[in-house]
């Protein structure tokens, strides 16, 4: 059975198949804890549907259980294919009321796959939402003003729900000769709306909340079009190829992708169908806080313009072209055979359909990958996969062969055209454990993949990409091709000073240069200051900010005595990011307010006006050099002996330093300094020791105190 459902079947061998049984299927293919509200609203759709599909038992229809819309993350209760029609069907079990967030939610499902799937672009869907204690249902059908064969979304109880189907069926005129083959396994495919509309969100919104444009284009220019001469070239030679973007932190290697990807499916006006991009990245705070950005921003002008449109709809289209990395990965591994025997993945022909040219690939030729340093390790994938993923929903793929790099390779290698990856690089920005760094993409070329070309920018030779080791690597490689432009050298998120990011190195690598580096950044009239008190750091923030200049307090994720200066951690649902990189300064979710501080994971590729870097005693400046430590949750600050550890340490507080487009305070606590009666430490934790070399440090480089 394919992997993108939990339980499908022939109407008439659902009918005959006991409900425990089909209740136990749905169960046997969640790899993950059930609620016991799960338990019984699967039980109730169950009963429902053995009752209202008995007339059609001896057609050629199917009904699908919890069908996964490729790379959206989400899952429709149940699909219904009958008489060459689509239903979605989403219940809510014991409900009576139709809520507008419930009839959008169908909705959307309708034109993801109409938008999305392949084998839906051309037939009719219905969405019809059940309430399923609602005494009444909908009589009137009327198709989308839009024309593309989408009902208005229905609305009916479990009681009259038969009459409803049977009633579309004969307005439709869905006939029995019109069954849907393969439609499970339909491959995932663009259409123009989905284009037209992320065209139109990237040409006219205001990316102001996410990247701020200032600076000079030629960098951004000249590395695009580098990249799509690549392309092309890929195209007409039929090869294959992967070019390496560097690029100082704020140069716009979230905007080099985006632009690559739109200018690369659009072409001068028109839609090229044959020649797709897709724009793919694992950092899920960026996506979200990205994708709701420019969802608000669309609607704003679609109102302006007198246009009627939901921020629903602008989320969807948003979504349809900005998507998780994960999600795509997840879909290449639904076409695999399970489990992996010798080491070796192969395609299973009975899960994935052979195209022409795309073979058992994903359909598009281009996929951009944000923030290619931080795919995974061959131990922490192969680790999530047997488990089954961290969250419910997942495949299990014991024994996984892979490094992530290796897999999204060997993804775009299926196809038996031509492609061309563009992985987007970060230097020194690794803060997880289990992220590769760049360093699995060049083995996985230099070993499973030489026939493709390597395109790589001269400056990821530098220390921070592959520890300085890409050279060697690659000195046997006789596919490779250095080229300066496509590296990003000036900061668009610091258009006040340029050379921010090359002090923030100097100042981590204790090089000698960092004095002069600060005088420059500071005579840019770009503030980097010091304190030793929170209070005074609020103050500062927001005396900066003008108008909606946005201001927040950032820590590292390992920091811990945050709450004595009454700073709390951001929790780590995606949303938070949401509200506090969006919500304007009468929200107390936004970072303007000054409470909650982000973590290097949720902004990194993301910017504030104005930050407060606080420094834990995490990472201390003692004797020349820097030292880490792990607090234990309860009473000590153990050594981080760890090199890999510490690594991701320094790469955070480099994350960190590098988020302000106008200025940073950096807070450095004075730490407890007072003793009980007794003569002892009054906080252990927090000693003076802990904080006082960092601040001397950074004192010695010039960075003014206030």
């Amino acid at each position: 059975m394919p992997n993108r459902c939990f339980y499908n079947a022939t109407i008439k061998k659902f009918l005959e198949q006991d409900r425990h049984s089909v209740f136990g299927k749905l169960h046997e293919n969640y790899h993950g804890t059930t609620l016991s509200t799960s338990d019984e609203a699967w039980m109730g759709e169950i009963d429902i549907l053995q009752q209202v599909l008995t007339p059609w038992k001896e057609e050629n229809a199917q009904v699908i259980f919890e069908y996964e819309i490729p790379r959206l993350g989400k899952r429709i209760d149940v699909v219904l294919l009958l008489r060459g029609i689509i239903f979605c069907l989403e219940f809510k079990v014991g409900q009576k009321d139709a809520l507008q967030a419930d009839v959008e939610q169908v909705m959307d499902y309708a034109l993801d796959l109409k938008n999305f799937h392949r084998f839906s672009h051309d037939k009719v869907i219905v969405p019809i939402l059940i309430p399923t204690n609602r005494n009444t249902s909908t009589t009137d059908f009327y198709p989308s003003v839009y024309d593309d064969q989408i009902y208005n979304p229905l609305i009916s109880g479990a009681e009259h729900l038969q009459d409803v189907i049977a009633s579309v069926l004969n307005h439709a005129q869905g006939t029995n000769s019109n069954a849907i083959d393969n439609w499970l396994i339909s491959p995932y495919t663009p259409t123009p709306t989905i284009i037209e509309a992320a065209r139109a969100l990237y040409e006219n919104h205001s990316v102001e909340e996410i990247i701020r444009h200032e600076a000079d284009e030629v960098f951004t220019d000249r590395t695009i079009k580098y990249i799509l001469q690549v392309i092309e070239q890929s195209k007409a030679q039929k090869k294959k190829s992967i070019c390496f973007v560097t690029g100082v932190p704020g140069a716009g290697k979230t905007l080099v992708g985006l632009d690559v990807a739109i200018k690369q499916t659009y072409k001068e006006g028109e839609l090229d169908k044959e020649n797709g991009a897709v724009y793919l990245s694992g950092n899920g705070p960026l996506v979200a806080v990205l994708t709701e950005a420019l969802a608000r921003d669309n609607q704003k002008k679609c109102m302006a313009k007198g246009e009627r449109k939901n921020l629903s709809d602008s989320r969807r289209e948003v979504r349809e072209f900005i998507q998780i990395i994960h999600r795509y990965r997840d879909n290449m591994l639904a076409k695999i055979k399970n489990p992996v025997e010798n080491g070796i993945l192969e395609i299973d022909p009975e899960k994935a359909i052979h195209l022409e040219h795309t073979g058992y690939g994903e359909v598009e030729h281009v996929a951009i990958f944000d923030e290619a340093q931080r795919s995974w390790t061959h131990k922490r994938i192969a680790d999530y996969l047997k488990r089954g993923g961290t969250y419910g929903n997942k495949l299990k793929v014991s024994n996984f062969p892979m490094s992530e790099a290796e897999f999204l390779i060997w993804s775009l290698d299926q196809r038996e055209d031509w492609a061309v990856i563009v992985c987007l690089v970060g230097g020194g920005q690794e803060i997880n454990t289990g992220e590769a760094g760049i360093t699995e993409w060049i083995k996985a070329l230099n070993t499973m993949f030489k026939h493709w070309d390597v395109y790589i920018s001269d400056k990821l030779t530098d220390a921070e990409y592959a520890e300085g080791r890409v050279n060697e690597l690659l000195q046997d490689n006789d596919k490779v091709t250095f080229a300066e432009d496509l590296h990003l050298a000036v900061s668009l998120r610091s258009f006040r000073a340029e050379t921010l990011s090359a002090f923030v190195h100097s100042l981590l690598a204790f090089r000698s240069d960092a004095t002069d580096l600060y005088k420059d950044v500071a005579s840019r009239n770009y503030p980097i200051v010091l304190t030793r008190d929170m209070d005074t750091a609020r103050a500062w923030l927001r005396k900066q900010a003008r108008g909606t200049q946005q201001t927040g307090i950032l820590v590292t994720k390992v920091a811990a005595r945050f709450k004595p200066l009454a700073v709390h951690i951001l929790a780590q649902d995606e949303d938070n990011a949401v509200h506090w990189f969006l919500e304007d300064k009468t929200d107390i979710r936004s970072s303007n307010y000054l409470e909650d501080a982000a973590t290097e994971i949720q902004v990194q590729g993301l910017e504030l006006d104005y930050a407060c870097v606080l420094w834990d005693a995490d990472m201390r400046y003692e004797d020349g050099v820097w030292s880490f430590y792990k607090f234990n949750g309860k009473n000590k600050w153990n050594p981080e002996n760890n090199k890999e550890n510490q690594k991701y340490m320094l790469n955070a507080y480099r994350v960190l330093l590098t988020r302000a487009r106008q200025g940073i305070i950096i807070c450095i606590p004075k730490g407890n300094s007072r003793l009980t009666q007794e003569g002892f430490p009054e906080d252990p934790t927090r000693l003076p020791e802990y904080y006082d070399g960092t601040y001397e440090y950074l004192k010695s480089l010039g960075i003014k105190e206030i």
